[in-house]
Protein backbone atom coordinates (compact mmCIF):
# COMPACT_ATOMS: atom_id res chain seq x y z
CA UNK A 1 0.00 0.00 0.00
CA UNK A 2 1.27 3.40 -0.91
CA UNK A 3 1.22 6.65 1.50
CA UNK A 4 -1.58 7.96 -0.28
CA UNK A 5 -3.60 5.26 -0.13
CA UNK A 6 -2.58 4.29 3.95
CA UNK A 7 -3.27 8.16 4.60
CA UNK A 8 -7.27 7.46 3.11
CA UNK A 9 -7.10 4.52 5.50
CA UNK A 10 -5.75 6.88 8.02
CA UNK A 11 -8.85 9.40 7.88
CA UNK A 12 -11.07 6.42 7.61
CA UNK A 13 -9.99 5.38 11.07
CA UNK A 14 -10.12 8.77 12.44
CA UNK A 15 -13.26 9.69 11.21
CA UNK A 16 -14.77 6.74 12.54
CA UNK A 17 -13.71 7.80 16.23
CA UNK A 18 -15.01 9.81 18.61
CA UNK A 19 -13.52 12.96 20.66
CA UNK A 20 -10.72 13.35 18.21
CA UNK A 21 -9.62 14.14 14.24
CA UNK A 22 -6.37 14.23 12.61
CA UNK A 23 -4.52 16.77 12.14
CA UNK A 24 -0.76 17.78 10.44
CA UNK A 25 -0.69 18.17 6.47
CA UNK A 26 2.88 16.52 5.89
CA UNK A 27 3.06 15.04 9.27
CA UNK A 28 0.36 13.00 9.69
CA UNK A 29 -1.27 12.60 13.57
CA UNK A 30 -3.69 12.53 16.81
CA UNK A 31 -3.46 14.28 19.70
CA UNK A 32 -5.18 14.86 22.94
CA UNK A 33 -3.87 15.80 26.38
CA UNK A 34 -0.45 17.14 25.08
CA UNK A 35 0.24 13.87 24.23
CA UNK A 36 0.65 12.30 20.17
CA UNK A 37 -1.31 9.48 20.02
CA UNK A 38 -1.40 7.93 16.45
CA UNK A 39 0.98 8.66 13.64
CA UNK A 40 1.43 8.01 10.46
CA UNK A 41 4.92 8.15 9.15
CA UNK A 42 6.53 8.80 6.10
CA UNK A 43 7.12 5.56 5.16
CA UNK A 44 3.40 5.05 5.02
CA UNK A 45 3.58 3.17 8.30
CA UNK A 46 0.60 3.26 10.92
CA UNK A 47 2.02 3.96 14.38
CA UNK A 48 -0.51 3.33 17.66
CA UNK A 49 0.55 4.53 21.41
CA UNK A 50 -0.67 1.87 24.04
CA UNK A 51 0.09 1.34 27.54
CA UNK A 52 2.97 -0.81 27.80
CA UNK A 53 0.81 -4.13 28.98
CA UNK A 54 -1.48 -3.58 25.82
CA UNK A 55 1.38 -2.90 23.32
CA UNK A 56 3.36 -6.29 24.63
CA UNK A 57 0.17 -8.01 23.90
CA UNK A 58 -0.70 -6.57 20.69
CA UNK A 59 2.64 -6.90 19.21
CA UNK A 60 2.32 -10.57 20.24
CA UNK A 61 -1.35 -11.37 18.96
CA UNK A 62 -0.29 -9.26 15.60
CA UNK A 63 3.23 -10.28 15.26
CA UNK A 64 4.58 -6.91 14.95
CA UNK A 65 7.35 -4.69 16.79
CA UNK A 66 7.87 -1.18 17.85
CA UNK A 67 7.14 1.63 15.99
CA UNK A 68 9.94 3.94 13.83
CA UNK A 69 9.58 7.74 12.43
CA UNK A 70 12.46 9.48 11.05
CA UNK A 71 14.48 6.66 11.96
CA UNK A 72 13.81 6.52 15.70
CA UNK A 73 12.09 4.23 18.05
CA UNK A 74 8.83 6.10 19.35
CA UNK A 75 8.02 5.42 23.23
CA UNK A 76 5.36 3.29 23.71
CA UNK A 77 4.29 3.33 20.24
CA UNK A 78 3.71 -0.49 17.77
CA UNK A 79 3.79 -0.45 14.42
CA UNK A 80 0.59 -1.84 13.04
CA UNK A 81 0.96 -4.55 10.02
CA UNK A 82 -0.53 -4.26 6.85
CA UNK A 83 -2.48 -7.72 7.46
CA UNK A 84 -4.98 -5.19 9.56
CA UNK A 85 -5.29 -2.84 7.34
CA UNK A 86 -8.59 -4.72 6.23
CA UNK A 87 -9.79 -4.64 9.84
CA UNK A 88 -11.24 -1.04 10.44
CA UNK A 89 -13.42 -2.00 13.35
CA UNK A 90 -10.28 -3.48 15.04
CA UNK A 91 -8.13 -0.35 14.12
CA UNK A 92 -10.95 2.48 15.46
CA UNK A 93 -10.64 0.27 18.47
CA UNK A 94 -7.53 0.48 19.13
CA UNK A 95 -7.09 4.20 18.11
CA UNK A 96 -9.98 4.65 20.83
CA UNK A 97 -7.55 3.15 23.28
CA UNK A 98 -5.04 4.94 23.08
CA UNK A 99 -6.91 8.08 22.47
CA UNK A 100 -8.14 6.54 26.05
CA UNK A 101 -4.42 6.22 27.49
CA UNK A 102 -2.63 9.36 26.79
CA UNK A 103 -6.25 10.71 28.22
CA UNK A 104 -5.36 8.73 32.09
CA UNK A 105 -1.68 10.56 31.44
CA UNK A 106 -1.05 13.75 33.29
CA UNK A 107 -1.94 16.81 31.18
CA UNK A 108 1.18 18.29 29.12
Amino acid sequence: MNWDETLKLYDGITNACHGFERKGKKMIYTSSNGYMFTLLNKAGEIGIRLPKEKAAKFMEEHNTGYYYSYGAKMKDYVLVPESLYTEKALLVNYFEQSFDYVNSLPSK
